[in-house]
């Protein structure tokens, strides 16, 4: 017998089980296919790039805070004429008058929205062409030219001529959110909702409207805040809103008050008014969660019934 023959053949090595930082984190309850994650080295890069990042922003915050102190800005002469009472009586007249714009043009971008997307959605042709050629045309128009070619072609007042161009761009936008946004809920939920006898302004209203809003808020919230901000270009028509007040204030002599103190005063009122948009949208997605009628209802287990008569 050779010696090879022998030798008892040797049993195989288990394989070794690498587990190395990438497997240990995708083994972990939030993994996903959808995502890779980071190594460590890639985290350490990317705290890197997180520190350079808010030194960047740091230094540029800090070069602009030495300009305006090197320009005088924050001298009391030039912050004591806020204490006058026709100059805050101007800023409150121009603030009301912005929110009074924007009032009236969100109320009415969500009624023109609401029947375009009717339109982009309803069944007859000439009717959905009709409405598909409106909200590309408002779509695409820039907001100044509307608002300019009311104002000045049509010879509208200032505060209508500037409520309906932000009526159309934004009612044009909104119509495609909310005609996307009806669309997204899930095809089934229409052919039940058809299979139980309902008519088309039933399922709209009762089973598509209301799932599509909760996908369609946070948009909603954002087109708003774009309308709140395009409200400034009524100072270009002679509006009298908050940005035209800021103007008037920093071109009168009168106060030698440049224009860099107001637009600290002014800049500072409209962020606050967007981010409160902002935390109303959130609010109200929270508050649509909690509602009853989207949360699931439990169910009870199954427990025998009662028998019929003559049942064992």
């Amino acid at each position: 017998m050779s010696s090879t023959a022998s030798k008892s053949p040797k049993s195989p090595k288990p394989p070794r089980t690498v587990r190395t930082a990438r497997t240990a984190k995708t083994s972990r309850s939030d993994s996903t296919a959808l995502y890779d994650f980071p190594g460590p080295r890639t985290e350490r890069r990317h705290r890197w790039y997180g520190v350079l990042a808010t030194a960047a922003v740091a230094a540029l915050f800090g070069w602009l805070l030495y300009l305006l102190f090197a320009t005088d800005q924050f001298t009391a002469t030039k912050w004591t004429p806020f204490e006058y009472q026709g100059i805050q009586d101007l800023l409150l007249r121009g603030l009301g008058n912005t929110l009074k714009a924007f009032a009236y043009a969100a109320v009415l971008s969500l009624v023109l929205g609401a029947v375009l997307a009717c339109g982009r959605l309803s069944e007859h042709r000439p009717v959905r062409w009709a409405a598909t050629a409106l909200v590309e045309f408002f779509r695409a128009m820039p907001v100044l030219v509307m608002i300019f070619f009311i104002f000045v072609a049509l010879k509208v007042q200032a505060l209508p001529a500037l409520v309906a161009g932000l009526t159309l761009y934004n009612g044009s936008v909104l119509a495609e959110v909310f005609r996307t946004g009806v669309n997204s809920v899930e095809r089934g939920q229409r052919e039940a909702a058809y299979a139980l006898g309902m008519r088309k302004t039933q399922v709209m209203t009762y089973v598509l409207v209301p799932q599509a809003v909760r996908a369609m808020l946070p948009t909603i919230i954002s087109q708003l805040v774009v309308a709140l901000k395009d409200t400034s270009l009524g100072y270009l028509i002679t509006y009298e809103e908050f940005l035209h007040a800021g103007k008037l204030i920093a071109s009168n002599l009168d106060y030698d008050l440049p224009f860099i103190p107001v637009v600290m005063v002014i800049s500072p009122i409209y962020i606050g008014m967007c981010m409160l948009l902002s935390w109303f949208a959130h609010w109200l997605a929270g508050r649509q969660r909690r509602n009853p009628r989207t949360e699931a209802v439990g169910v009870a287990p199954a427990s025998p019934g009662t028998l019929l008569p003559g049942g064992q």
